[in-house]
């Protein structure tokens, strides 16, 4: 039998769906009937009743109809299910036959077109003889008919047209070919549908009659068949409920077959296929969980029943094919919603339909190589017909259902021809193939160590193919995993396969790459397979044939000999470089800056770290690091001369140093390293650089440090006395700072803290230097200290000049001010003027230039000192204002061109002593009582806490503006602390509001008076309005005084005019 025996067939997977056939569409030549062929079959919906249409011709064979049997009495069935059967009800024998024929009610020819489409109805008939086949006529008319009823003449032509064909009523169809074609076509597949129901149902009734006639002592076999039979009918009926039911029963029936080797492999072959209807339903009716227990049962029942146990190979075959078509049916369900879990998927069934692809492999060359001869002749596989009568049968003895064969001798020369057959069927492929769609779900589910594992296989069926780029490919892309999670043991079975693979094609570079993994710690090898891997490198190193790998085919081993020779005659191809970070290679590599910072005058020191796993000293001939900048490399390479330190002794660690001095140009910069290189073999042979990133380590290293940290602090102390290096404890330096030079120079800073707001404060720095040379290209940046908060910046101002009051032209940082060379002792003055307080941090940095020797290389060095210091400002003094009247009473409210008194208080809150210069009012709108101000604070010493206040008279003029708030002015104050520069201060005094007085009153009183003497008092009334005012006056008496003259005056007041009563 054929390899692909074990597949499916067709009919068995595609969903069944009802067969209608059309006859009489020229589908070719008439665009009438092209335009209603397309209407059936193009574009289906989802939603149009599922049936299978085929055009075919009039006189079309059907395949004939066998004599219905009367009696089951003496009648042994030859098998279960006939081979063509499903395919004969899904292609072949339509429920339903339509004949389409142009005809219109009122065809000036309607008789003979009637006489000629009743002969062709009768010619479908008679083609369908024996068959329930049910027939219809669809007329093709050219214009829309009217309702039923209204048209009298094509109600009594379709009476008389249905007498000519022997039809009924509702087999008889118009097809008006117009605009709505496809809405008539819709229209008349559901009455098409209906009529294949009705054929499908009476197809089943007929088969279930027959139930009465068997018994079961020699008819099992029909109830078998017979259960699947209705079943399949059913599902044509589209009534998958009750599929399922027969398919169910079915399934029952089969395994209560009699089984023994002869119909072992039917009794199989027919319950795959019934589980796989009912797998198939389950998932379509939304029950998984059903199709999951269905589908364990099936295998459960059928796993031990191999049958012959020389074709033994036959039944895992069987066993893959189960669990790789309920793989597809599970992921055929979920492409259509249904949702799978990680534990729960169709990878596991592809999984497991591999596993018994690699049995059947195993099988196969077990019961199957023996046999070297031809196929026997006549070759017993071979049949008249070219396919079997019933599925699962031998070609051999079809129909036999006896336990013994029939011909022992054609028993042995059929099981000969099926061993010989295996021989030839690529089982690696069919293993790969279900192998990579196990790791597709695996993937899907995000279960990556199940992924990882079935690559590996696929990497092993690969190298057993012979396709050895693919198996590196696979093993190489699942190595990184196994190395990321330690899984030293299966890396390296890995490993070892690979190195098959590179060994078998000639590929020197993964050759050596694999060589130096198996040689490596990571490696569970033994010591000798270590030693033969070791020899076959140094061969290899030395352009010269490697000593085959164990367990290779010897075909394969001659032929890799030849490529290996070809390697050798290569020139040019002789220099390999491999990125050994991402492995666990046999030489270890660590190195290390001694200190995270080195100044620019002092030398660069780097250590690098190599030591040897393998089981033989190993030579190497140059090491070299590369740098970020790669003018340092020059100093950072050892190359062998014939000495013996550039050989490695096994778990031997050796320590190369090197030494450099940075640039200047360098200062401030990091220097990493971006690479070692070890260079093995040589010149005359194969050179190989062994080549890590940055500064070594490699896929196991990070690991091995941890554990190394761990065990240090169980140790605790007790091994602070050994004097050996401990590998693993190595900590890789991979990058340095170069920092400037350490300046030889004092920097001291000396002021009278706090600050007061406003003033000219002075900062005294001092510079000294002790540098043996002058320090050349002196510069100070002095001021505010940047990266503190941005209204500082604005509110501070600094100078060196001190004649000159600070203002908002002047920065907040000074930057490189040149001071030439030093001097010891030098001192300078830095003024600072704060306008708001608060805390703040000022910086002195000093740069210089000096020439230094640092192993005997002159450089020169730009030196930098740093001084920061926090100062507080403080207000100096507050200042209180008041207005008050002449009598000093207070006043809310100031009148019109009446003198009043403005009156400030000055209280120091300096820590030191205040000297008030001068003081004076830069007025606004008022104008002074007094000719010419006089500050009454002039040169005024104020202690801590003590208070100076100053009088004016003010008054204030009309205002043209009707606002009743009028603006002050300043208040100037001109002081300074003790030697600081002279500054000013002014304080915004307060807005005042205006009132307008119609009447003022004056009293002129004398300054004293005498007892019983007169006292002359003068009373002066103003009028301020622009009217006459009547005015009354009233003196009330006193005790204290005696009144002479009038006590009630009278009289009338012009406008701005005053009068005087005495």
């Amino acid at each position: 039998m054929a390899g692909s025996q074990w597949e499916l067939p067709p009919e068995l997977c595609c969903r069944p769906m009802a067969f209608v056939a059309l006859t009489g569409l020229d589908v070719v030549y008439n665009a009438v009937h092209r335009a209603i062929w397309d209407a059936f079959c193009a574009n289906r919906r989802a939603d149009r009743v599922p049936i299978s249409f085929k055009v075919l011709p009039g006189d079309h064979e059907y395949p004939k109809c066998r004599t219905k049997r009367t009696s089951y009495e003496w009648y042994i069935p030859k098998g279960i299910l006939k081979t063509g059967w499903m395919n004969k009800h899904l292609n072949l024998v339509p429920a339903l036959v339509v004949l389409f024929y142009e005809l219109d009610w009122d065809d000036p020819q309607w008789k003979e077109k009637q006489s000629e489409c009743a002969t062709k109805v009768e010619i479908v008939r008679t083609s369908l003889q024996g068959r329930n086949t049910k027939v219809a006529v669809v007329l093709i008319q050219k214009k829309t008919p009217l309702p039923p009823g209204e048209d009298l003449v094509a109600s009594e032509r379709a009476a008389a047209l249905c007498n000519a064909c022997d039809l009924s009523g509702k087999s008889l169809f118009v097809l008006p070919h117009t605009d709505h074609l496809v809405g008539y076509i819709i229209r008349l597949e559901n009455a098409f549908y209906e009529h294949a129901q009705t054929y499908y149902y009476t197809e089943i009734r007929r088969v279930k009659s027959h139930k009465e006639f068997l018994n079961k002592t020699t008819h099992q076999l029909l109830f078998v068949r017979h259960q699947f039979k209705i079943a399949f009918f059913s599902e044509l009926k589209q009534d998958t409920q009750n599929a399922l039911k027969y398919y169910r029963t079915a399934y029952s029936l089969v395994h209560e077959l009699r089984a023994h080797e002869t119909n072992m492999l039917e009794i199989k072959t027919m319950a795959g296929f019934i589980n796989y209807k009912i797998c198939r339903l389950c998932f379509q009716h939304n029950t998984p969980l059903d199709a999951i227990a269905q589908f364990r049962k099936h295998i459960d029942l059928c796993k031990k029943k191999i049958g012959s146990a020389e074709l033994a190979f036959e039944h895992t075959a069987w066993m893959s094919k189960q669990f790789q078509s309920f793989g597809e049916l599970f992921d055929e369900a979920i492409k259509l919603g249904l949702t799978a879990i990680q534990t729960q998927n169709p990878g596991f069934y592809y999984q497991q339909a591999a596993c018994y692809s690699q049995d059947r492999k195993l099988q196969a060359q077990q019961l199957c190589q023996a046999h070297r001869m031809s196929l026997p002749t006549p070759d017993p596989l071979e049949t008249p017909t070219g396919g079997l009568d019933f599925y699962g049968q031998r070609p051999w003895r079809q129909g036999h259902q006896s336990i013994d064969p029939p011909d022992p001798e054609k028993e042995k020369a059929g099981i000969l021809a099926l061993q010989i057959k295996e021989r030839d069927v690529p089982h690696s492929e069919l293993i790969i193939a279900l192998l990579s769609n196990a790791v597709a779900q695996f993937k899907k589910y995000k279960c990556p160590r199940m992924k990882s594992h079935l690559m590996v296989q696929m990497g092993e069926e690969y190298y057993h193919a012979k396709d050895y780029t693919k198996a590196l490919k696979l093993l190489d892309y699942v190595m990184c995993d196994y190395r990321t999670e330690r899984w030293w043991g299966l890396l390296t079975a890995i490993l070892t396969t690979a190195l098959r693979c590179a060994y078998l094609m000639a590929n020197v570079k993964d050759y050596i790459t694999y060589s130096m993994e198996l040689l490596g710690r990571a490696s569970t090898l033994r010591e000798e397979q270590k030693s033969r891997i070791e020899k076959n490198l140094i061969k290899v190193l030395m352009n010269e044939v490697p000593d085959a790998e164990p367990e290779c085919d010897p075909s394969s081993s001659t032929a890799a000999a030849s490529l290996w020779n070809d390697r050798m005659a290569l020139a040019g191809s002789n220099d390999f470089t491999i990125e050994v970070q991402d492995y666990v290679p046999f030489i270890q590599c660590k190195a290390r800056f001694q200190s995270p910072s080195f100044h620019v005058d002092q030398p660069i020191q780097l250590q690098v770290f190599v030591r040897a796993d393998c089981p033989h000293p190993v030579r190497f001939n140059k090491l070299a690091v590369s740098l970020s900048n790669q003018e340092y490399n020059q100093w950072c390479v050892v190359e062998s001369s014939g000495q013996e330190n550039m050989c490695l002794s096994p778990g031997a660690t050796r320590c190369y140093n090197f030494s450099f001095v940075a640039k200047t140009e360098d200062v401030g910069k990091k220097i990493e390293m971006t690479g070692i290189e070890v260079m093995l073999g040589s010149e005359t042979g194969r050179c190989v650089f062994l080549s890590w990133r940055g500064a070594g380590g490699d896929a196991a290293s990070t690991h091995e440090a941890l554990q190394a940290i761990r065990s240090l602090r169980h140790r605790g102390r007790g091994t602070e006395g050994r004097q050996e290096l401990d590998w693993d404890s190595l900590t890789i330096q991979h990058s340095t700072m170069i920092i400037s030079r350490v300046p030889k120079i004092s920097v001291q800073l000396s002021h009278q803290p706090p600050a007061l707001n406003n003033e000219m404060y002075c900062i005294n720095f001092t510079v000294q230097s002790q540098e043996e040379a002058v320090a050349r290209d002196v510069k100070l940046t002095a001021g505010l200290k940047p990266g503190q908060e941005a209204n500082l910046s604005h509110t501070t101002y600094v100078t060196l000049n001190s004649s000159k009051v600070c203002d908002d032209s002047d920065p907040a940082l000074l930057p490189d001010i040149p001071l030439g060379d030093l001097n010891p002792g030098e001192k300078r003055c830095v003024y600072v003027k704060c306008v708001s307080t608060g805390q703040r941090v000022f910086l002195f940095h000093v740069a210089y230039t000096i020439d230094t020797t640092v192993e005997g290389q002159q450089i020169n060095c730009k030196c930098h000192k740093d001084e920061t210091v926090n100062i507080e400002t403080v207000v100096p003094f507050e200042v209180s204002v008041k207005f008050v009247s002449t009598k000093f009473e207070p006043l809310d409210r100031v009148a019109v061109d009446i003198p009043f008194l403005l009156m400030t208080d000055l209280l120091s809150s300096s820590p030191w002593p205040i000297l008030l210069a001068t003081s004076s009012l830069q007025l606004v709108t008022m104008t002074s009582k007094t000719a010419q101000l006089h500050s009454q604070l002039e040169q005024v010493v104020l202690q801590t806490g003590e208070c100076a206040s100053e009088c004016f008279c003010l008054q204030c003029p009309p205002v043209a503006n009707s606002s009743n708030t009028v603006a002050t002015g300043q208040y100037l104050i001109s002081w300074r602390s003790p030697d600081s520069p002279l500054v000013q201060t002014a304080v915004t005094l307060p807005h005042v509001i205006l009132e307008t007085v119609p009447l003022y009153i004056h009293a002129e009183l004398p300054s004293f008076g005498r007892v019983r003497e007169s006292l002359p008092v003068r009373y002066h009334i103003e009028n301020r309005t622009a009217l006459v005012q009547e005015v009354e006056m009233a003196v009330e008496p006193s005790d204290a005084f005696m009144f002479s003259g009038l006590k009630q005056p009278q009289g009338r007041q012009l406008d701005d005019a005053s009068i005087a009563a005495a």
